[in-house]
């Protein structure tokens, strides 16, 4: 099967990419290198250096002609999609309009689309299912909530498949503690640097942690099963931010302390998704406990750091 794979490049792209290959596929990569790296590329894979927003695009698809499209490319901050929200909207709305615009003129059979658990906004309980309300409470939540609508409107125009994925917190190997990254590689690499890391609000805030090799499992199985459905995919355990820290900090053996810092606005209190719908829908579930995933990630960083 040809899958073409946006933000490819990219920390979660990247793992989907290359257990797409481990899994026989042919592979084409679309990727504008902003928060990607050439490092993740898998060499087995084709890549284009290119934006999803841009007309060029278009070239790609009449040239590959891929049967399943994975759509990972987004801008994925919440704080900078406060900040920017019309960058925000045309990455990750208009973005994905385009995508979707090439899906249809050259058949292709399904999308695949990477959503957010921000889409949820603040719980109404927990952990959420898929039934849940849907009132994100920041731009990010509102522009990825917004592509469902289109791609659920272009399956029943013109026929395209689609899974779409809401995501919990993901972490694990190559995700960058810059820009983008996320807390567990922000805490890593503070603690590797000997800095005391800040915690936004009290650290009580809990969170779904889920290592990104299970969330490149569930695209792959995304590629025959979960037709026209919307999954979670997450552990459907929760951990503070506290907790994580220092669980970060034992395994690193650091003498590090956190910081308490002010909350932050668009950040919600707790978080924790059911994965019920994707185990039964999907035949997925979740491998890594968050003592595995992050003593995986730990290694990971700290070979980096030695080979630096």
């Amino acid at each position: 099967m040809k899958v073409l794979v946006t933000g490819g490049a990219g920390f979660i792209g990247s793992h989907v990419v290359d257990k797409l290959v481990e899994n026989g596929d042919e592979v084409v990569i679309i990727d504008n290198l902003s928060t990607g790296s050439m490092d993740n590329v898998n060499e087995k894979a084709v890549f284009y250096e290119e934006d999803i927003r841009n007309k060029e695009i278009e070239k790609i698809f009449d040239r590959e002609k891929p049967e399943v499209v994975i759509h990972h490319a987004a801008q994925i901050d919440i704080q900078k999609s406060i900040k920017d929200p019309i960058f925000d909207g045309n990455v990750n709305i208009l973005g994905t309009i385009n995508i979707l615009e090439n899906c249809k003129k050259y058949d292709v059979k399904k999308i695949i689309y990477a959503s957010s658990a921000a889409v949820y906004g603040t719980p109404r309980y927990l952990p959420v299912d898929e039934a849940h309300i849907v009132a994100p409470i920041s731009y990010y939540g509102i522009s990825k909530h917004t592509p469902e609508h289109y791609i659920k409107v272009y399956s029943e125009l013109y026929d395209i498949k689609y899974t779409i994925l809401r995501y919990a917190n993901v972490y694990g190997v190559r995700q960058d503690p810059k820009g983008e990254g996320g807390v567990v590689s922000i805490f890593l690499d503070m603690l590797l640097n000997g800095k005391n890391p800040t915690i936004f609000g009290d650290g009580e805030q809990t969170r779904d942690y889920i290592y990104v090799e299970d969330i490149a499992n569930a695209n792959v199985k995304s590629l025959k099963l979960g037709d026209n459905e919307i999954c979670n995919i997450s552990t459907n355990k929760k951990t503070t931010v506290t907790e994580l820290f220092n669980m970060m900090r034992e395994i690193l053996k650091s003498d590090c302390y956190a910081i308490y810092g002010d909350e932050r606005k668009g950040d919600i209190k707790h978080s924790t998704l059911n994965n019920q719908k994707a185990m039964k829908l999907l035949s997925w579930e979740s491998g890594y406990s968050i003592g595995r995933g992050l003593e995986k990630t730990v290694e990971y960083y700290r070979l980096k750091r030695e080979n630096a």
